[in-house]
């Protein structure tokens, strides 16, 4: 992968890299059809082989101070800074995607994370300590779980690995991660990056494999304690009803249909820009990314003209050309799936103002696509396309745009554009997402929470709100009464 070869195997467990005795797996690079190298995966026994060093690395690690942890973070962060354009480079060949989104957003955002959760990790605060029983002091602990097991997807490799292990790390737990085999690369350059840091051996451990074997062995095991997930509501079901099996937490982000709500007075320039690159940021495999675009009557063709006019200027291609836009999809095959639902949609009525057809040549390449005439209950409107497809339809008043924009089973994200406050305020609030923006859409900071509502799954992705999802919170209670018998014990037996 760009030069970067794992030659001694692509499990990193307890600080060493092992070659897994599982199925051997080509990874092509997206972009030109070659071959960068050939993918040991994990059995069972080396993700229960994992599991017991993350085990074992927990008793340590949860008992350091936060200030500790916090300080073996900022000298992640600082290694990964000066390893920033080698993980460029691998995530750029392995997800086929821009260098520019590679260096400009996903590696930059996710060293960001870690800095973030450095000084979070000394704020693990809960309720002040107060009398709220009387005669007694309470207090809140936050507590680590244990052995987390994480599921990360394909589409943002190095983020998503960011992700799960920095909250669950930073809490005090250990972590297991699984990256997509389609994508190890980035993952496990930050697991070295954690050893070469300074981290102890087995705070951070990743094996590869596929779902099916890899996946629910680190899911059903039964001394993972938490497991979270990123990817496809199908699967996220499936990951739940495993977890129930033993018991353990879940935390899930799943799809998205993010609606794009147009109002008559917006900036139909503004909204036109954000709309492009809101529908086909990281060539559109991001589950928030702007897939419905539902705009007033009124400026209805303003907008469509204008984003159909921007699309078909974009750049796609060589994703090293530091003048390409938009790189390659992740596969062939998600090309073809791609590619197929906007023929059905066609096919049903739909008309392309833009694109809608694939590039011709080596690589997985699509072009930005913008479709109208669609009908909301279309497969088109209705289903995740995961690909640089937007649908645009109509709307006449602002309490159908709240409708439209609710009607899927989806809840991710949302955007509003709009240059009124009460307007905007409305959106926000009856939108019914983990996320709305006014006037932008994608815009994603360490500080704020990532999570849906619906079918997009359960809890947050970063900013303090995460560690809900990785902590236990125990209340303590230290009386001060000095009596044998105390009051409230007469309501079990009177003094006598």
């Amino acid at each position: 992968m760009s030069g970067f070869k794992f030659s001694h195997g692509h499990q990193f467990i307890n600080g060493s890299w092992l070659r897994g005795t599982g199925e051997v797996l080509s990874r092509i690079n997206p972009a030109t059809g070659e071959l960068l190298e050939e993918i040991d995966t994990a059995s069972p026994e080396e993700v229960d082989q994992a599991v017991h060093a993350a085990t074992q690395a927990f008793i340590t690690w949860s008992a350091i101070t936060p200030a500790e942890r916090s300080n073996h973070l900022l000298a992640l962060a600082r290694e990964l800074q000066n390893q920033a354009q080698v993980l460029a480079e691998v995530e750029t060949s392995q997800t086929g995607k821009s260098m520019r989104m590679s260096t400009e957003f996903d590696v930059p955002g996710s060293i960001d994370n870690v800095n973030f959760f450095a000084g979070a990790a000394r704020h693990l605060q809960g309720l002040a300590s107060g009398d709220y029983a009387g005669n007694s002091t309470s207090m809140i602990r936050r507590e680590p779980l244990g052995v987390v097991g994480s599921v990360a997807p394909w589409n943002y490799p190095l983020q998503m690995a960011a992700w799960k292990i920095l909250p669950a790390i930073a809490a005090g737990n250990t972590i297991v991660l699984k990256p997509s085999e389609l994508t190890p690369g980035t993952s496990l350059l930050f697991a070295l990056a954690a050893k070469t840091a300074g981290l102890p051996d087995g705070v951070v451990n990743v094996v590869v494999g596929s779902g099916s074997t890899v996946g629910q062995a680190l899911v059903r095991h039964q001394l993972v304690k938490m497991t979270s997930f990123t990817g496809s509501t199908q699967v996220g079901l499936k990951i739940m009803s495993m977890a129930a099996e033993t018991g353990k937490r879940v935390h899930l982000e799943l799809g998205g249909k993010a609606p794009f709500v147009v109002f008559d007075d917006a900036d139909i320039e503004a909204a036109a820009h954000g709309a492009v690159a809101g529908s086909t940021i990281n060539a559109g495999q991001d589950c928030t990314a702007a897939t419905r675009a539902y705009v007033h009557s009124s400026v209805f063709e303003k907008f469509t003209g204008r984003v159909a006019q921007l699309m078909s200027q974009m750049v796609v291609g060589d994703p090293t050309d530091p003048n390409t836009d938009m790189g390659a999809l992740i596969s062939e095959a998600h090309v073809e799936k791609v590619s197929s639902m906007v023929a059905r949609a066609v096919d049903a009525g739909a008309t392309v103002l833009s694109g809608g057809t694939k590039l011709d040549g080596p690589g997985n390449f699509y072009r930005p696509t913008l479709l109208v005439n669609a009908t909301q209950d279309s497969e088109i409107v209705q289903q995740e396309v995961f690909g640089p497809v937007l649908v645009a339809l109509p709307f006449e008043t602002d309490d159908e745009a709240i409708k439209l924009a609710n009607d899927t089973p989806y809840g991710l994200a949302a955007s509003a554009w709009t240059k009124d406050i009460n307007r905007a305020m409305r959106a926000s609030a009856q939108i019914q997402a983990g996320c709305v923006w006014i006037n932008e859409h994608i815009i994603i900071v360490s500080e704020m929470p990532h999570g849906g509502y619906k079918a997009s799954g359960m809890g947050k992705d970063m900013s303090q709100y995460s560690f809900d999802e990785y902590t236990n919170v125990k209340h303590v209670l230290i009386s001060h009464d000095t009596a044998a018998h105390r009051d409230w014990q007469n309501t079990v037996f009177l003094q006598r």
